[in-house]
């Protein structure tokens, strides 16, 4: 059950910050995915996921490359971290067209054992917003198993969890990311995906991987127009040509890996002014309450909305994060008109006290490509 049980303090902190799978086989690609950046710089690669590390094996290091893809130079203002763990050293001269420049950072790997998860936040010319990079990892204290590192199982393939998360992505854009997996054998492994959903591609890095040994996963989205707001995409692993059903701590799971996505629509190409003219939705109210109920007490709310900009509001999607909710149509409004829509819910086997279920809109406005709306109450 998706729907959660909060506090009235908590639901006011969120409220205020307000498949088809394809049939063909999908191999291992021999070069990494590359990620754009507003069509001005390629990074190689945006998360760098050490996997399990020791707390003995010291500072650990990666690089970050870059390549301009525009027809101007391009210059690194500056790196800035999230704490003093993590020193950085990046590219200082400009970079020209079709050069590449890099972004060094070291993690001091002192903090204690536990996951690490440590940002840097880059600012390039010609790019309007920072591009965030990360750093990740797990800091043991001693070396545990490779079947206890890595406890989801495909035969001898090993993962930490069979559902993976891509993060946001916009129309006409890629995100990527990736992670650590595990040959849990004493030979070789060779990995490839079936059953792969349209827009995913995903590659193993080296592959085969060496027996006993890990490999680098980077799965990668390709926006596209029939795909808006929360999404999953499906691959199933074959390993040495074979497909297994995943099993946890020995307990059969599913049968594919999962990778969530959400997608909304792009503006960067869209000048100051026709940001503004476009569509403005405004909401006579975020919230609908529906008091105290009983379990099974079917819920209808409704909400009512202005559209107060100067082109038509669209809705591309409505999500809902509960697993008995339906929804009607949102109207397309035309500028100065009023429209609404309703959210069906279905309390039955919702957990009892006060909940709040979020409803999210990805739509064409500009200012608000992203509307949150919540559902709360009180279930006896």
């Amino acid at each position: 059950m998706k729907v959660r049980s909060m506090t009235r303090k908590m639901f006011q902190w969120l409220a205020a910050a307000v498949i088809l799978p394809c049939l063909c086989i999908a191999t291992a690609m021999t070069a990494a995915a590359q990620e754009k950046v507003g069509g001005t710089v390629e990074f190689d690669s945006m998360v760098h996921d050490f996997g399990d590390v020791l707390l003995s094996d010291g500072p650990l290091e990666c690089t970050f490359t870059m390549k301009n893809i525009s027809d101007k130079p391009v210059v690194i203002y500056n790196v800035v971290t999230t704490c003093g763990c993590t020193d950085v050293k990046w590219t200082r001269e400009p970079i020209m067209p079709g050069k590449t420049g890099t972004i060094s950072s070291t993690y001091s790997n002192d903090e204690g054992p536990y996951p690490f998860d440590k940002s840097l936040t880059a600012y390039i010319s010609g790019i309007s917003n920072p591009v965030v990079l990360r750093l990740r990892g797990v800091s043991r204290e001693k070396q545990l198993p490779l079947d206890q590192m890595y406890p989801v199982h495909f035969g001898d393939l090993g993962m930490k969890s069979r559902e993976l998360k891509c993060g946001n992505l916009e129309q006409g854009g890629q995100r990527s990311d990736e992670i650590k997996i595990a040959n849990l054998s004493s030979s070789p492994l060779k990995v490839s995906f079936t059953d792969v959903t349209p827009g995913l591609s995903l590659n193993v890095t080296p592959n085969p991987i060496p027996a006993k040994g890990t490999a680098r996963l980077q799965f990668t989205i390709t926006a596209d127009r029939e795909h808006w707001g929360k999404n999953l995409h499906y691959a199933t692993p074959l390993v040495n040509g074979r497909s297994f059903n995943a099993t946890e701590d020995g307990k059969p799971t599913e049968k594919a890996i999962s990778v969530y996505s959400f997608t909304k629509e792009n503006f960067s190409s869209l000048t100051k002014e026709q940001r503004a003219e476009g569509s403005r939705p405004m909401f006579d109210a975020s919230t609908f309450s529906f008091g105290k109920i009983k379990a099974g007490t079917p819920v209808e709310a409704v909400f009512n909305f202005t559209n107060i900009g100067k082109n038509d509001f669209r809705v591309y999607k409505v999500d809902i994060d509960a697993d008995k909710a339906t929804h009607s149509d949102v109207p397309v409004v035309k500028c100065g008109y009023k429209g609404a829509f309703k959210v069906n819910l279905d309390t039955a086997g919702m957990p009892a006290g006060e909940t709040l279920v979020i409803v999210t809109l990805t739509t064409n406005s500009p200012s608000r490509p992203i509307v949150n709306l919540f559902i709360t109450g009180w279930i006896e």
